[in-house]
């Protein structure tokens, strides 16, 4: 899977939004898991699934997709 410079760009982006902790394979927010440590930004890449025509990345209980030129929906 290859991931475009704009959807990098915007999946870090995304990551800064927050503080994320990884709980049984979601990202969760900092206000239920305080004392556990955070994800990185590696290990929140490692999360992305492709899509259809975009990259697919969980965040808090829904799914991102991130498209080829950085735009990102749920």
């Amino acid at each position: 899977m290859t991931i475009t410079r704009a959807q990098r760009l915007a999946l870090k982006s995304v990551y800064d939004r927050g503080v994320l902790y990884l709980y049984d394979g979601k990202t969760v927010s900092s206000q239920r898991y305080i004392g556990h440590k955070p994800i990185t930004y590696r290990q929140f890449r490692k999360l992305v699934q492709p899509g259809w025509d975009c990259i697919m990345v969980p965040w808090l209980g829904m799914w991102l997709g991130i498209e080829t030129d950085g735009y990102t929906h749920s």
